[in-house]
């Protein structure tokens, strides 16, 4: 390893930071092997200095290594790394048992990349690889994937209220969507945005994976290798993107991140569906304009009325419209009920809205072939609720197949 005395060294290229680099034995045999005598090692504060000095003029990378007990440094570490950034200098964060949140800011606060301790094998190498690309390509647009030029047909989920079965119908909806699309030699792929609680990967038995939150944290160096990368696929037809694996805060992305991953999907599958988180987020009116259609899904009680209602008067006092938007009702009356459709009828009325679709009540089927970690046309065929979807999906299908049929 490179000497501390960074004055009488030879010219550094690389520098770890760290509260103690024995800690990572693992991360100096890596810098050893990449960087070879070129390279030392600092302190948080030492590091913070030496970045204002000669010698540090020829500086390539900061590897700052961390773990929970750094947490207390976070001011120190976050004031390096934007330095760091300021002058060109890429910064690689190795991280062991890091809170993702603090993750997340030091990322904001300028940090190219990261890696988890330990290491990987060939982890660092590949990340100092990303690095130099994305240094190399700085001046190129942040979606970079070669065109497909499949441009494909995105479709919106978002519960109107609490349980009302919005993950439920985005699922089975791709699913349906998926069997369709196979024969037709075309792909769908599902992306979950509920950053806290969503379950798609629940409902399809998928394990959530640390690649989501580095795809996420990373969509300005974002390419379609990556992006497959971190979509796992579900019975060999239906690709998904999870969400991640720890709980983070909605607003974990921009606007425009959101617009570079929904832009990849589509680029890349045919068709696209995002299941929405519930709160109303800074990016939702992103998620909506990207979309082909909207499918808010509500039922016949006096909340879902209420929240329907902000919905609308949220939309219409941003200046957006509604001509998206389709609005289902989940648990709809069955036929013979003349009084609950009565009551729907009214209920749409008095909101101004017309119903797309009544989705029948599936009943126990619905939670059982969740827990199972099946579609429900895999678990339960003759649901009323998997036939309601299998309709409805066919008739999105063929509209979209005309679309792109008229478009060529």
């Amino acid at each position: 390893m490179a000497s501390n005395e960074m004055a009488t060294a030879q010219m550094i290229r690389a520098c770890t930071v760290s509260r103690n680099v024995q800690n990572f034995d693992l991360l100096i045999e890596d810098m050893e092997a990449e960087f070879g005598e070129t390279w030392g090692d600092l302190g948080f504060s030492e590091a913070l200095a030496f970045l204002g000095t000669v010698e540090s003029t020829s500086l390539e990378l900061l590897a700052i290594a961390l773990d929970d007990e750094d947490e207390g440094q976070f001011a120190v570490i976050r004031s390096l790394i934007e330095k760091a950034a300021a002058r060109d200098v890429q910064v690689l964060l190795i991280a062991e048992e890091l809170s993702p949140i603090l993750l997340h800011q030091l990322l904001r606060a300028g940090a190219g990349d990261f890696v988890p301790y330990p290491l990987p094998e060939n982890a660092l190498n590949e990340a100092i690889t990303r690095l130099r690309k994305s240094q190399e390509t700085v001046s190129t647009p942040a979606f970079r994937a070669a065109p497909s030029g499949k441009n494909g047909a995105v479709f919106g989920v978002q519960s109107l209220a609490g349980g009302v079965g919005g993950t439920t119908f985005a699922v089975n909806l791709a699913w349906e969507l998926s069997t369709l699309a196979t024969a037709q030699d075309q792909k769908v792929c599902i992306l979950d945005f509920d950053f806290q609680s969503g379950s798609v990967s629940t409902y399809l038995d998928l394990a959530r994976t640390e690649k989501v939150y580095e795809l996420l944290s990373q969509t300005s160096t974002m390419d379609s290798d990556a992006f497959f990368a971190a979509l796992q696929v579900f019975q060999d037809k239906l690709s998904v993107l999870t969400a991640p694996a720890d709980m983070l805060p909605l607003d974990l992305l921009t606007p425009d991140e959101i617009e570079r991953v929904i832009a990849m999907a589509r680029d890349q599958f045919e068709y696209v569906i995002i299941d929405m988180p519930r709160t109303i987020v800074h990016w939702t009116e992103t998620a909506l304009e990207m979309s082909d259609m909207y499918f808010s899904l509500f039922e016949l009680d006096l909340r879902s009325a209420q929240n329907t209602l902000r919905m609308i008067r949220a939309l219409k006092a941003d200046g957006i419209s509604l001509d998206k938007h389709r609005f289902l009702l989940n648990r709809a009356p069955r036929f013979t009920d003349l009084s609950g459709k009565g009551r729907a009828k009214r209920m749409a009325e008095s909101l101004g809205i017309s119903i797309a679709t009544h989705i029948p009540d599936g009943g126990t089927q619905i939670r059982d072939a969740n827990d199972h970690g099946l579609p429900l046309a895999e678990f339960a065929p003759k649901n009323p609720m998997a036939k309601e979807i299998q309709k409805f999906a066919a008739s999105l299908f063929e509209t979209a197949q005309a679309t792109r049929m008229a478009a060529e």
